[in-house]
């Protein structure tokens, strides 16, 4: 393995419609300025899904099956921002992931690597349980109301073929087989964001911004097959302006066997910039 990977300059891209009327308007210009950002922030799975070939090319498949990830994200990122993605070494199976401007500046800084990650144990681990159906009215998520401490509804359902490749290709613009191909497996990034899905099953919030997340990957997420997500919300805090959540949740295929254990940290009640 070289000490240091990188891909040429890339271009930064909204993987969405720029419309303030989406889930999310942090991610539309117009609602990203009525929170003082200069455009619509890119996904933070979305940008941490743009290394997957680098980390593929460097560590294997094996990542996708053995293998665990790190990461925050230290800046917005913008449409149109060229990027450049990097991989240094700093153990025999550990690399320290950038994905960096042409300011210098980091956008997501974080390691990754092969193996049980040295933190999995600090995270809750849930067990499986049945899904549950989503209400039809789902509490705002608030400081004062976050559920520290308990368990959330499961939330259970696939990531069906068309979907999968729907979202290597359109979300991420692969051409890996492994994602694209007739029979797909989850992308990284996708499972990046699956606990975006899992909280949004169990509370209302918007706008947010993903700020962390930790992946441990057991195995792979296959298309069409069923799986849940099982999680306990951990911690609520408030830090200059904003309000963060932190939800540590395990993710199972059909046959019950955990595929996935993640924490996630996002700001789900954003402050206004100056």
């Amino acid at each position: 393995m070289n000490s240091q990977l990188h891909f040429d300059k890339i271009l930064a891209f909204l993987d969405g419609p720029d419309s303030p009327d989406i889930a999310n308007p942090i991610h539309s210009t117009a609602g990203a300025a009525n929170y003082g950002f200069k455009g619509a922030l890119v996904g933070g799975a979305t940008v941490f899904g743009w290394a997957a070939p680098l980390i593929l090319e460097t560590l294997g498949t094996d990542w996708l099956q053995n293998g665990w990830a790190s990461i925050s994200f230290r800046r917005p990122t913008y449409p149109g921002e060229e990027l450049v993605i990097s991989l240094d070494a700093t153990g025999p199976q550990e690399f320290l992931l950038k994905i960096s401007g042409t300011d210098g500046n980091d956008r997501l800084k974080g390691e990754i690597g092969i193996g049980r990650a040295p933190w999995l144990g600090e995270i809750v681990d849930t067990e499986r349980s049945k899904a549950v159906v989503s209400q039809t009215e789902l509490p705002i998520l608030t400081l004062s109301v976050a559920p520290i401490g308990q368990t959330l509804s499961p939330l259970g359902d696939s990531l069906s073929v068309p979907d999968a490749i729907s979202y290597g290709a359109d979300k991420q613009r692969s051409k890996d087989d492994l994602f694209v191909g007739e029979k797909p497996i989850a992308h990284p990034g996708w499972i990046c964001a699956r606990p975006i899905r899992f909280l949004h099953h169990s509370y209302n919030y918007s706008p947010a911004i993903h700020a962390k997340s930790r992946i441990q990957f057991f195995g792979e997420i296959q298309a069409g097959d069923s799986i849940v997500t099982t999680g306990t919300f951990v911690e609520a805090y408030e830090r200059k302006g904003h309000t963060y959540g932190v939800v540590d949740c395990s993710t199972f295929n059909s046959l019950g066997v955990e595929v996935i254990r993640q924490r996630h940290t996002t700001i789900f009640a954003v402050g206004e910039r100056e």
